[in-house]
């Protein structure tokens, strides 16, 4: 009998309209290999978005974007499902019972909300912001999902979804799945190509040190041929002394497959030019066909939006049965039918 698959789900923002290099090697690229392997949940979350103000129309272009970008990667509807966080409400019905089981305390020491929170001082911050990580682990919650793919900075986000969980769980009897982060050891972490010292980062990353999927590749290019290298001739991995040629040999090797040490073997005795003038190309051919798919459903936003419907009314089947269990058990009134 066939082993039934563990459910993976993750979600990314479409507020960055294009990816950039960091978001597909370090997170995309491991949701496309674990649709093969688990039962696995997409969403574009655009309800968690709009914790900062977005131009309206700007934030349905880049929802379809993104969902494009995210086909475009190889993500399959077919393998996967994928839908927009907004059209299925479930989402934000289980949240507002989550919020009810979250302590203030424990919303107040999420770092992510401690560091934006700072940044945008009192006025500029929302109660969506402080309880962003409520509505992040209803998502969660409501497909009972095993594994949720982060980085470290993360997992205290998944121990906020354990925690409530738990606590329905306790208190309602069971009901929730408890998940597990699912750390990806063999993710690259991209740096800023101008700034090794930093995650290559929207919000952070210098525009030269930014490498977006969706510019012109011989934009991209350039910036690979600029990019910071280090003192010295040697090519040789080494993060503390050489971060920004280390970050190079960690871009092309994600990109092809080609182990680091072989890597540094290949460019022995050359100096940087090459290998900056080598990963260029390397970069142009490999994005090449990924711009070409993502253009493909921008340009038949019927059958786009289509996949997302799609995606949706499979994803609303789990979440629509998890909530109606959930509401009966805190003791809401069912609605009565027509």
């Amino acid at each position: 009998m066939a082993t039934q698959r563990l459910r993976v789900l993750s979600g990314i923002q479409p507020t960055a309209g294009s990816f950039h290099l960091g978001n597909y090697l370090g997170a995309v690229r491991q949701w496309v290999a674990l649709q093969e392997t688990h039962d696995a949940f997409y969403a574009v979350v655009d309800l968690h978005a709009i914790t900062i103000p977005q131009d309206p129309e700007e934030l349905r272009a880049s929802t379809r974007l993104a969902a494009a970008q995210l086909l475009g990667t190889g993500l399959d509807p077919t393998r996967c499902t994928l839908f927009v966080q907004s059209h299925v409400p479930e989402h934000a019905q289980l949240a507002w019972v989550m919020n009810c089981l979250t302590g203030f305390g424990e919303a107040a020491r999420m770092t992510q909300f401690k560091d934006k929170s700072a940044k945008q001082g009192t006025e500029g911050t929302t109660v969506g912001l402080f309880t962003y990580p409520v509505l992040q682990a209803a998502d969660i919650l409501i497909y009972n999902a095993h594994r949720v793919p982060v980085g470290e900075d993360q997992r205290q986000h998944i121990e906020l979804t354990r925690d409530v969980g738990e606590r329905f769980n306790a208190r309602y009897g069971p009901t929730f799945t408890l998940p597990e982060p699912y750390i990806l050891k063999e993710a690259a972490k991209i740096y800023d190509l101008q700034d090794p010292a930093i995650k290559m980062s929207k919000s952070a990353s210098s525009p030269k040190g930014i490498v977006w999927l969706m510019d012109e590749p011989a934009k991209s290019a350039k910036k690979f041929r600029s990019a910071v290298t280090d003192t010295g001739t040697e090519i040789r991995f080494d993060r503390e002394t050489k971060p920004g040629l280390s970050n190079l040999l960690t871009i092309y090797s994600a990109l092809t497959g080609i182990s680091v040490a072989e890597l540094e073997e290949k460019f022995t005795g050359q100096l940087y030019g090459p290998l900056k003038t080598e990963l260029a190309e390397v970069f142009t051919h490999w994005v090449a066909p990924f711009r070409a798919r993502t253009q493909e459903y921008l340009d038949d936003p019927a059958e786009l939006d289509r996949i997302l419907a799609e995606g949706a009314e499979k994803a609303r089947a789990h979440a629509a049965a998890t909530l109606a269990d959930a509401y009966e058990k805190v003791g809401f009134l069912p609605a009565a039918q027509a």
